[in-house]
């Protein structure tokens, strides 16, 4: 493994310099391509000179123990104890770094989020959702497009596909696939009753038109007039798209650009991302792969995550983890548990390395 951070190292000082070469320095999308490289080999090179420095501090505290002065005995057995106790916690943390990484991580994100179970209520929850993840891309600088959204006659939401857009929204966001459960005391009861109602998260990685081929007679477009609430947010033009696959009979709809262009493009990456997605999942079942339980395959129709609003908790299903800080979660802070979740993945493919 020290041979292999040696040339990590090598390789970012090498970037380093490069990058202040006069002719990469003037070509600014060349900088930015050696600049994204280094950014990513940082937090490797960081840590390693770390583990180091650490163990080097180890061995010079060692040698200084075998010394007659008391006084620096004393205080070598000081650094050699705390060198030790920091050693294991940068050593973990560098073999996560060296993880294999997910080729999706720094992709865009295909959010989906329907109503399901549980009629209105789980309507209005799964605005509740929409609106949590919203504030979250916000906070992360994120930006974030509808691209079709269905709405009840009370502000609920039958369905909503959005892309999240930003550098590593699919890497903060991709445990979020799975069935999502809501227990409080819905609006429109009148008896003071909880319900439980649930609502299904999909979490896809954005894709090109091109990155997966779509059969051009194999799809059937519709064009249509975008709905609207009324007023001027009305579209006069159809510049709406409606996109089927024929052979999955799966549709996509996009209706949020004026252009009709913009909607055929948006509608055609949607598709190609969740065929893909599908192909996934179907390789996966085939296989029987013993991860379909856990975390990191964010099947659909997993219980991940329950909203318990009376008590005032969240509870994460798959890594047994319960927040008393709902309100706050709702509102986007989500970064407790989005990191337990990264932590428990990284720990399970730590071990099935051992």
């Amino acid at each position: 493994m020290d041979e292999k951070l040696t040339q990590i190292e090598e390789k970012y000082e090498q970037l380093t310099a490069r990058m202040e070469a006069p002719e990469i320095y003037s070509d600014a999308s060349r900088y930015a391509e050696l600049a994204k490289e280094q950014r990513e080999l940082l937090p490797v090179v960081e840590v390693w000179r770390e583990v180091r420095r650490l163990k080097a501090a180890a061995e010079e505290a060692r040698l200084l123990l075998e010394g007659e002065d008391p006084d620096l005995r004393a205080l070598a057995r000081e650094e050699l104890d705390a060198a030790e106790a920091a050693l294991p916690e940068a050593e973990l943390t560098l073999k996560r770094l060296l993880l294999p990484k997910d080729p999706n991580d720094g992709r865009n994100v295909i959010l989906e989020i329907r109503g399901g179970v549980g009629g209105e209520e789980s309507a209005l929850f799964a605005h509740s959702l929409y609106r949590m993840y919203a504030m979250y891309a916000e906070k992360h600088g994120f930006r974030v497009n509808v691209a079709n959204l269905s709405e009840t006659a009370l502000g609920g939401i039958k369905e909503i596909s959005a892309v999240v857009e930003g550098e590593g929204a699919y890497s903060r966001l991709k445990f979020e696939s799975g069935v999502h459960r809501v227990q409080r005391v819905p609006e429109t009861e009148t008896q003071g009753r909880i319900h439980t109602s649930t609502a299904t998260v999909a979490v896809l990685p954005e894709l090109e038109e091109t990155e997966y081929e779509l059969d051009p007679s194999e799809l059937r477009i519709d064009v249509f007039r975008s709905s609207g609430a009324g007023g001027q947010k009305v579209n006069k033009t159809e510049t709406a798209i409606r996109v089927t696959h024929i052979p999955t009979g799966t549709v996509v709809e996009c209706q949020d650009e004026r252009s009709q262009y913009k909607n055929k493009a948006r509608a055609l990456s949607i598709l190609a991302s969740r065929l893909a997605e599908n192909e996934r999942r179907r390789q996966a079942e085939e296989r029987a792969d013993a991860r379909r339980s856990q975390i990191g395959m964010g099947f659909r129709n997993e219980r991940i995550r329950t909203y318990n609003f009376p008590q005032g908790r969240v509870t994460d299903h798959r890594i047994g983890l319960t927040l008393y800080k709902i309100d706050s979660i709702m509102d986007g802070d989500l970064d407790e548990l989005i990191d337990a979740l990264i932590t428990a993945d990284q720990a399970e493919k730590l071990g099935s390395e051992t």
